[in-house]
């Protein structure tokens, strides 16, 4: 049996999911892909047509700069949840983008097959968390779009758009990996508040993001072992300081980025590495 995917390459299948408005569209577009990718469906990897620089997305929520969107608490009842879970649906739809535009971005690069494998099952990863976040929201009376959000994640991608060891130096090894130290908290909080539906959610999140901090941290070191850096710590810290504005804050989750394969000894220069409770 065909199925759409049979004549199209990998990266013009996540050209199609970056170019889906519609947020759930998205979500199921990118898990489709995932499967038919990983069953080989498709005629290859490398884009024919050009990339976007942006993603599209739904008309709402309404974009802020990160400084205007209001602070979140769990602890103002069922408002305040949603409020939290809108904020974390919002970066499962980036992260969403982010995978796949690594994909498509960067498939006419030499690199192994094992390397779109990995970054497409991020991408299926981040798409279930994204309808898993969206049917508790709904759950809860609110939905995907209600409120406003911030466009700061995409500033990440615009920031490496020219290079892959940057990409990687980033949104995995940075941004993930800061869902690690931030996530835990959370969890604790919406237990107490008795929300242990939404608690348990959180939990998948966080487990599964450690896979995608290992998977980053690995094909870092692969990358630059190709291109001769015999240093990645350095390597590592030197493009963080270049690409990431603002600097790395502690308190660090020494224990779930270990559990990454993220050791202490790259990101302490960045601060006081504070110990916080892994889940």
């Amino acid at each position: 049996m065909t199925s759409a995917f049979d004549t199209v390459t990998l990266g013009d299948a996540a050209v199609q999911v970056l170019n889906t408005a519609d947020a759930r569209q998205k979500a199921n577009a990118a898990r489709a892909v995932a499967r038919q990718w990983l069953c080989r469906r498709m005629i290859g990897v490398a884009a024919t047509g050009s990339v976007p620089d942006r993603p599209a997305r739904p008309d709402h929520p309404v974009l802020m700069l990160p400084r205007d969107v209001p602070r979140r608490k769990i602890n103002a009842g069922v408002a305040g949840r949603i409020a939290l879970l809108h904020a974390l649906a919002h970066i499962e739809l980036n992260a969403i983008d982010l995978a796949f535009d690594m994909i498509a971005r960067f498939s006419g690069q030499d690199l192994p097959e094992a390397f779109f494998d990995d970054w497409i099952a991020v991408g299926d990863d981040e798409a279930r968390h994204f309808l898993m976040l969206e049917d508790r929201l709904q759950e809860l009376g609110g939905g995907y779009g209600d409120l406003p959000a911030h466009d700061g994640l995409w500033q990440a991608a615009m920031e490496t758009a020219h290079d892959l060891l940057a990409r990687l130096a980033i949104v995995p090894m940075v941004l993930e990996a800061r869902g690690l130290d931030v996530t835990p908290d959370m969890i604790k909080r919406l237990q107490a508040a008795g929300d242990q539906q939404s608690a348990r959610a959180l939990t998948i999140i966080h487990d599964d993001e450690i896979g995608h901090v290992a998977v980053g941290k690995r094909w870092f070191d692969h990358i630059c072992d190709a291109r001769g850096f015999t240093d990645p710590v350095a390597a590592w810290q030197d493009l963080v300081r270049k690409h990431f504005k603002g600097g790395l804050k502690p308190p660090f989750n020494t224990t779930s980025r270990d559990q990454a394969g993220f050791p202490e000894h790259y990101y302490a220069v960045f601060g006081s590495c504070r110990l916080v409770s892994g889940n």
